[in-house]
């Protein structure tokens, strides 16, 4: 995990399009020169996690083959 090094303003979130909209219980990524940061979609200025490319890619395979979660 690395520091966030650009201002959050700059940055362009989104929600997974399995997020269902409206629903409250989501994060939200921003795409990063290397890597991904996610953050809480109820508390936007909180806290944000922020991955290498390479970490993160791991974790979406990971997701994808079912080895997390469940």
């Amino acid at each position: 995990m690395v520091t966030v090094t650009q201002p959050a303003e700059v940055l362009t979130w989104f929600k997974s399009s399995y997020s269902g909209g409206n629903t409250t219980e989501c994060v939200e990524a921003a795409c990063l020169s290397d890597g991904t940061a996610i953050r809480d979609s109820k508390d936007p200025d909180g806290a944000r996690l922020v991955f290498r490319g390479a970490a993160w890619g791991r974790f979406v395979l990971g997701v994808r083959a079912g080895q997390l979660g469940g």
